[in-house]
């Protein structure tokens, strides 16, 4: 069996989501050097589409350029990449071009930011529309192209947690996309394609398949935290992670790659409120006496976070799965707190495994345990539900699937 894949996602603490804008070499090697000095297999960073693509038949030459510097940096590291393209979604905000924007569609429960300033509406039919799919097509080719047979390259992510920029009309039309530039990638660089799904398109019926989406893809991928789902038994729970591994699994009837998993660290000397970071929209009560030193949000400490992330991590692998990429390598730059998205997120700003510092923290310690174990992974159990069926049950059904899965696993 294939070695058991450690990752790390990845945006550089002092520049964050203007990375691509702010590009800095030298901050970058420094980071892969202590990302491969800490036994991680694999980096998952992000291409802001807006950054790459500023209009539908042009490609940013400079962006291009830089992209190549990231796959050779990771080279030079001793570790591969995988880009996440039409990025899109990110941190509770969808981050577009203008001229991928519909003044018809209303931006939704996540913000629309594009050309620095927030806007009302939201993207257009990406899935379907003629004109978008072109454009992201000749992203695709002009990426696949640039870093041909890269030995760096481990693989392409069509996009990272898409369904939250819109839903699609039907599971045909997204199974289309993912189809059309699976293949433009495939054909112009050899290398495996997936899509960033994520906790909400199983918890939901977002008119996704994963048998349909993922028939172009040689694994999924998933994401998922026990603070954004409603499931969970508590913020630190273990099983949430594997349990959406394998209902993923099963819906596409492929391997998976969990390659987003984590919570929010702590700011120092604090600790958590409760258990849920409420989603655009989510109202959570909180208790009526809460400690002095509380977080602003639900979170985990330093010790809470090493203990989850061995756990949570070796769980994962003993159910079947190819690896597991933690959220993210840094806490951001304390100047960048009143910047989108963490103006209305701060807790979107102590996900790292190293502080704003770049000092290592006790989780990083625990994921490089867990590194030096160099697991292989273990053949896969049975399939948890079948999709057919899966989506008519829902939302009840999610909760009673949860906690049978939960008496299997303690």
């Amino acid at each position: 069996m294939p070695p058991f894949l450690l990752g790390i996602n990845y945006w550089p603490r002092r520049s964050a989501l203007s990375w691509w804008e702010r590009f800095d070499l030298n901050e970058m090697c420094d980071d892969f050097a202590q990302i491969a000095a800490l036994g991680f297999d694999v980096v998952r960073f992000f291409l802001r589409w807006e950054s790459f693509q500023p209009s539908p038949e042009q490609i940013d030459a400079g962006a291009l350029a830089h992209f190549e510097q990231v796959m050779t940096a990771l080279d030079e590291a001793g570790l591969r990449g995988m880009p996440t393209l039409f990025c899109g979604h990110m941190s509770g905000v969808n981050w577009l071009p203008e001229w991928t924007l519909d003044p018809g569609t209303p931006a939704g429960r996540f913000r629309t930011i594009s050309g620095g300033r927030e806007r009302a509406c939201g993207i257009g039919d990406f899935y379907a529309d003629p004109n978008l799919l072109g454009a992201q097509e000749r992203l695709a080719r002009a990426l696949g192209e640039r870093v041909c047979a890269h030995p760096a390259l481990l693989g392409w992510d069509l996009g990272n947690e898409f369904s939250n920029l819109r839903q699609p009309t039907s599971a045909a039309d997204a199974a289309g996309w993912s189809a059309r530039l699976s293949c433009a990638l495939e054909e112009s660089s050899a290398r495996p394609v997936s899509a960033g799904t994520h906790g909400e398109d199983l918890s939901q019926d977002r008119n996704l398949r994963l048998s349909s989406l993922c028939a172009p893809f040689a694994y999924a991928t998933m994401h998922g935290y026990p603070v954004y789902s409603s499931f969970a038994r508590n913020r630190l729970d273990p099983n949430v992670v594997p349990f959406l591994a394998e209902l993923a699994s099963a819906c596409a009837g492929k391997p998976v790659l969990f390659t987003e998993l984590g919570n929010p660290g702590a700011p120092r000397g604090t600790v958590s409120p409760g258990d849920r970071v409420p989603l655009p929209g989510e109202a959570l009560l909180r208790a009526d006496a809460l400690p002095k030193n509380a977080a602003p949000y639900a979170c985990a400490t330093d010790e809470e976070m090493a203990r989850y992330a061995y756990e949570t991590i070796a769980r994962l692998h003993a159910r079947g799965a190819l690896g597991a990429f933690w959220w993210c390598f840094a806490d951001y730059a304390r100047d960048l707190a009143d910047q989108p998205p963490f103006d209305r997120a701060p807790h979107e700003l102590h996900f790292g495994i190293v502080d704003a510092d770049g000092n290592a923290k006790p989780v990083a310690q625990a994921l490089r345990r867990f590194a030096q174990e160099q697991r292989r992974v273990v053949a896969a159990p049975p399939p948890l539900v079948d999709e057919t069926t899966y989506y008519t049950a829902l939302p009840q059904g999610l909760e009673g699937l949860y906690r049978g899965y939960c008496a299997l696993y303690p």
